[in-house]
């Protein structure tokens, strides 16, 4: 048996929501859950992105799709909004991107 030492490879760092992120994340999808719109949550990490899955329902497929990307090129980071019918938007913050959820909340009751 040999014992191998912890590497500090930071290249399978996994990419992930802030505190701040999640929280305003997490405030939106209560709002939501208040409001009958959504029923589930999901969040899944990787190396490139950070995904949380917002469910009408618990045995469906998610209705909204929250991502934040790493790009690979640049280093930076962009926010994506997307939902079942593919409406994709892009953003730079991730404060925009909530205000388009929450716009979009209203628009659906």
């Amino acid at each position: 048996m040999c014992l191998l030492p912890p590497s500090n490879n930071l290249n399978n760092s996994k990419l992930y929501f802030s505190k701040s992120e999640l929280s305003k994340i997490l405030n939106c999808y209560s709002n939501g859950v208040s409001k009958g719109n959504w029923k589930d949550y999901s969040i899944d990490f990787n190396k490139n992105e950070a995904v949380f899955f917002i469910y009408k329902h618990s045995f469906a497929s998610p209705e909204c799709k929250l991502s934040k990307l790493k790009l690979r090129k640049k280093n930076k980071i962009i926010y994506k909004l997307s939902f079942t019918n593919n409406i994709i938007k892009k953003f730079n913050n991730i404060d925009t991107l909530i205000s388009s959820l929450k716009r979009k909340q209203i628009s659906i009751i």
